[in-house]
């Protein structure tokens, strides 16, 4: 990828950026700033948490945790950018529902209601690491159950946190409005990323 010019170069000619998520809407996001990085999904960790956290905290603990996995040595070459998002209702956390049944009773529940849809970022190097989070307040409009199954059925949102992706129709005919980053809810607040690593250059 030709990165002539661009704000962030010296950082790639310092760094093997990996994105270590199979989300391909990080994938696509992270794109958007023109850099050249792999995707590495190889290390897979158990993502569970103590029961104790804080619903907001979840996110980064969880992208701490992905990021540790990567397993960084004195020498290593490797920017890694790691991810986790949650949707939040009633201070419950929604993750991806495990069946079509699951994800029509997630959007059965947020119809009509507000909801914060918050992603925990990490990126780390050998040099340093920043960890931060990033929320976004998403309202519903009320839903008929025939939009509900016309949406599932279509979209088959099965790996996507609350059951929904904003780009996606139901993003264009049920969210009346958000508060925060549009990108946030999509799986990567992209802006602050981009703030964040111009502090690594």
């Amino acid at each position: 990828m030709e990165i002539k010019n661009n704000p962030l170069a010296r950082l790639a000619a310092e760094y093997d950026i990996i994105l270590a998520s199979g989300s391909p809407r990080r994938r696509e996001l992270l794109s958007m700033l023109d850099l050249p990085f792999t995707v590495d999904t190889s290390h897979s960790v158990d993502e569970t948490y103590p029961d104790d956290l804080e619903v907001h905290e979840i996110p980064s603990y969880l992208s701490l945790l992905k990021a540790s996995a990567l397993n960084l040595v004195p020498g290593d070459k490797r920017l890694i950018i790691t991810a986790d998002t949650v949707v939040i209702l009633d201070n419950e956390v929604l993750g991806k529902p495990k069946d079509d049944a699951d994800a029509c009773e997630m959007l059965r529940r947020m119809a009509g209601k507000i909801q914060k849809v918050v992603t925990g970022v990490t990126v780390a190097t050998v040099k340093r690491s920043i960890t931060f989070s990033e929320l976004t307040t998403v309202e519903f409009a009320p839903l008929t159950d025939e939009e509900i199954i016309y949406y599932v059925d279509r979209y088959h949102p099965l790996d996507k946190a609350g059951a929904y992706g904003i780009q996606e129709w139901i993003g264009a005919a049920a969210i009346r409005r958000i508060d925060g980053s549009f990108y946030n809810v999509m799986g990567l607040p992209i802006h602050r990323l981009y703030t964040e690593l111009k502090k690594f250059v």
